[in-house]
């Protein structure tokens, strides 16, 4: 897995959010270099900014200041280069599983033959195949996610952004989604970024954790995973990073609290 190229760029990244009153800065100073096929874990409370940064590199909320390249553009607006999952699952209703993975193929305009080969494929690959001719009201939170990821992987986006694609789940589903996602970026090598605020998921999945501290949100601290796949969560070393990540976590966590306590005060 090639990592000397900088598959995606974050420098200087600021975001303000502005209302006639007030204004709130999301975003204060990111600075990122992402190398190919590196899976990324943006990790922190809520109010951190993570589903922000994450929204700029999709295109969608571009920063106040800064730059983001991806595959070595600069991102203005969603690309075909970055494919999104969301936590809703974001499927459409009225369409069948098979349906809405070809969805994204049909606008590509490819031919019926290879949509066809590109879906059987995907549904075998994610174990969708006796679910193909289902609708979304008729599969559970996990088959709706797997569907959700299918649709992205249909389009061979090289990078992955997931925000939060299983926090709704039960655990053993998300155990179990967690396991196909990380067989699925090893065989494909995709550059995932994965926003998460669970610990245990983090270092479960990622090569590396980007902790981001409570607003404005910038980098706390930057931490490569060195421990070797499959992760045992009950290892020695994997609860060692959990509780050093713990009180990273933590001590943002005190901040919000903090900050929220001030803000009643004035109230």
């Amino acid at each position: 897995m090639e990592k000397n190229f900088s598959h995606i760029t974050v420098r200087g990244v600021n975001k303000v959010f502005k209302s006639s009153d007030r204004e709130v800065v999301a975003l204060k100073d990111i600075n990122l270099e992402i190398p190919q096929g590196q899976f990324v874990c943006l990790l922190g409370p809520s109010g951190c900014g993570k589903s922000t940064l994450l929204n700029a590199i999709a295109g969608f909320s571009p920063p106040s200041s800064g730059e983001i390249t991806a595959d070595s553009r600069i991102v203005t607006g969603p690309g075909p280069e970055r494919g999104m999952v969301f936590q809703e699952y974001a499927l459409f209703p009225w369409m069948t599983v098979e349906k809405n993975i070809a969805f994204g193929l049909e606008i590509k305009g490819m031919s019926q033959g290879e949509i066809n080969q590109t879906v059987a494929k995907l549904l075998d690959m994610l174990s969708l195949s006796d679910f193909r001719h289902r609708f979304p009201k008729d599969l559970s939170g996990g088959m709706r996610q797997r569907v959700a990821i299918a649709r992205v992987l249909a389009l061979d986006s090289p990078i992955m952004l997931m925000d939060e694609p299983f926090g709704a789940l039960d655990a053993l589903t998300r155990r179990n989604l967690q396991d196909e996602l990380l067989r699925i970026w090893a065989e494909l090598k995709k550059t995932i970024i994965f926003v998460t605020h669970s610990i245990e998921e983090a270092i479960y999945m990622a090569d590396r954790i980007v902790v981001m501290t409570y607003r404005p949100g910038t980098v706390k601290r930057d931490i490569m995973v060195d421990l070797p796949r499959l992760r045992d969560p009950s290892a020695a070393e994997f609860n060692a990073l959990k509780r050093e990540l713990g009180m990273l976590v933590m001590e943002e966590q005190q901040r919000h609290h903090n900050d929220e306590m001030r803000m009643a005060a004035v109230d």
